[in-house]
């Protein structure tokens, strides 16, 4: 008699509950029990209260910073490596510390990789994760890779809203691609900013290349932590004639003043993913569930078929 194969099962990191919430309510099923034990030095636990002994495991988490994120995800990978889970899968919507994918000066880390190998060591066998900061991250890895875009959610409200004189905007010289990309897609012209950064964010000084005089311009990008470039290149464009900006920015980190600066600045609409659990709220932050997307590369990855069709650029 063919043996069972067991159902999958899902479980979610703390801070990202949420958003695990919902993509288990799309793929069909509740979450996993998960108790977290912590000490009083801040030390923490987590414990599966069910077998996963020979089951496909999903674990949902984003490893923002702090790194008790990441930590808790390698918490998890570890446990269900040693309680006999058949194979181990990190949806993680959020690749946190991406950003030091390269050693751009002297005696620096590169955390990405270090958290590559950190996460295989855990369990890991395979990663499920979205717009990573820089595309060769997926090369850290030594397990399978499912790197999925958020164009998939992004297009279709950006079709919805019927713009014309359309112009697709890359707020600095390295996201120049995924901006062609979106203007590929929406069959429009595409402008770049040049920036020139005084430290880690702080602009000194930006420049535009191409003309948006008369039109409506949609920023693009794959995370927005400051607020800094995004609003600086909105006041920019607006005073170089453009009717509008919105900008599109899949990871919604959100950090310091970003909010004040959104307020003030010309930028019409922020258009964003929950990869990121937000504290806060603002008229101008429109936020797109990425739960569906991931749901259905989870039932994919666990029927064993092609998810071809989620790579829109």
């Amino acid at each position: 008699m063919a043996a069972t194969v067991p159902q999958p099962k899902i479980f979610a990191c703390q801070k990202s509950k949420v958003l695990a919430d919902a993509i288990a309510k799309a793929f069909g099923q509740p979450l996993g029990n998960v108790i977290t034990s912590t000490y009083s030095d801040g030390e923490f636990q987590p414990s599966f209260e069910e077998s996963v002994r020979g089951s496909r495991v999903f674990i949902i988490g984003s490893t923002m910073p702090n790194s008790d994120n990441l930590m808790e995800m390698l918490l998890m990978l570890d446990a269900a490596k040693r309680a006999s889970a058949r194979h181990i899968t990190a949806v993680i919507p959020y690749f946190g510390w991406a950003r030091q994918d390269r050693k751009d000066k002297p005696r620096v880390p590169i955390a990405a990789k270090l958290k590559a190998s950190l996460l295989e060591t855990a369990g890991a066998t395979r990663i499920i994760t979205m717009d990573l900061h820089a595309d060769q991250i997926q090369g850290f890895f030594e397990k399978p890779v499912d790197h999925l875009f958020a164009s998939t959610i992004f297009l279709p409200y950006l079709q919805d809203l019927g713009l014309e004189n359309l112009t697709i905007a890359s707020p600095d010289m390295g996201g120049s691609k995924r901006a062609y990309a979106y203007s590929k897609a929406m069959e429009s012209d595409v402008v770049i900013c040049y920036k020139q950064r005084a430290k880690a964010n702080v602009i000194s000084h930006m420049e535009l290349i191409g003309d948006v005089e008369g039109q409506h311009v949609v920023l693009v990008d794959d995370m927005v932590d400051t607020a800094g470039t995004l609003t600086k290149a909105a006041d920019l464009m607006m005073e170089k004639g453009a009717l509008s900006v919105r900008a599109i920015c899949t990871h919604a980190i959100l950090s310091g003043n970003a909010y004040e600066k959104l307020e003030n600045s010309k930028l019409k609409e922020l258009i964003v993913t929950d990869s990121i659990p937000r504290e806060h709220r603002s008229d101008k932050v429109k936020v797109l569930s990425c739960a569906p997307l991931f749901a259905d590369v989870m039932h994919r990855v666990n029927s064993n078929t092609s998810i071809a069709s989620k790579f829109v650029m």
